[in-house]
Formats: structure tokens, C-alpha cells, sequence
């Protein structure tokens, strides 16, 4: 078992920085390759950007290049989301989930999710 535990979201204005955290418990975290998803009221959930085990490769969705940054820290069992230049249109639920297979933008791939962070953007 792996608990997924997000922070850092909030309340922000378009043009602001954030970045999330989620922090890993349970079995070895350098196993999963971890991603990010999103969900924004009404919509169905959206991937963001995934991160192999090692942190060596990244996948990012196209809507989101530029601006997002996946991160790992295997030594502090956390993954981060760096988001730059904020949108109206990011305000969202954002999920961490852990799979066991290779870093991938299907949710159904993800063994693990955790119970998402709030990011409300004003414009």
C-alpha cells in the first residue's frame, strides 16, 4: 500500500506560482513512477504530467509544457508540481497517483491516488 498525501494548493491570482507537494508512505517510493492529474468542476479528470522512477524522464501533456515542472525527491518520498503563470483556466482539483508500471497518462495505469488539493485561480 502507498498513502498519497497532497499540499500547497490555494488561492491565487492568474500570474501567480504554486507549488504542490505529495508526500509518499508505505512501500519503497522510488518504485512508482508518479503522476499528475487534474480535475476541474464539471469536466472529467485531466493528466497533467508523469515522472519515471528515477526522475530521469518526464511526459507532460501539451496544454500544460512550459508552465508545469515535475519534480522528485526518492530520499524525501515526494513529488512536487511546480505551476508558473497561473490561469483562470488551472483551477482545478489536483491529484498525485503512483503507478507500478512505466510513467504514463492513463489513469487507469495508477495503483495509487491521493485525495487532491484545491488550486482556485482568479483572474
Amino acid at each position: 500500500q502507498v498513502q498519497l498525501v497532497e499540499s500547497g494548493g490555494g488561492l491565487v491570482q492568474a500570474g501567480d506560482s504554486l507549488r504542490l507537494s505529495c508526500a509518499a508512505s508505505g512501500r519503497t517510493f522510488s518504485s512508482y513512477a508518479m503522476g499528475w492529474f487534474r480535475q476541474a468542476p464539471g469536466k472529467e479528470r485531466e493528466f497533467v504530467v508523469s515522472i519515471s522512477r528515477s526522475g530521469d524522464r518526464i511526459y507532460s501533456a501539451d496544454s500544460v509544457k512550459g508552465r508545469f515542472t515535475i519534480s522528485r525527491d526518492n530520499a524525501k518520498n515526494t513529488v512536487y508540481l511546480q505551476i508558473n503563470s497561473l490561469k483562470p483556466e488551472d483551477t482545478a482539483v489536483y491529484y498525485c497517483a503512483a503507478t507500478s508500471a512505466y510513467y504514463t497518462n492513463t489513469p487507469l495505469r495508477y495503483d495509487y491516488w491521493g485525495q487532491g488539493t484545491q488550486v482556485t485561480v482568479s483572474s
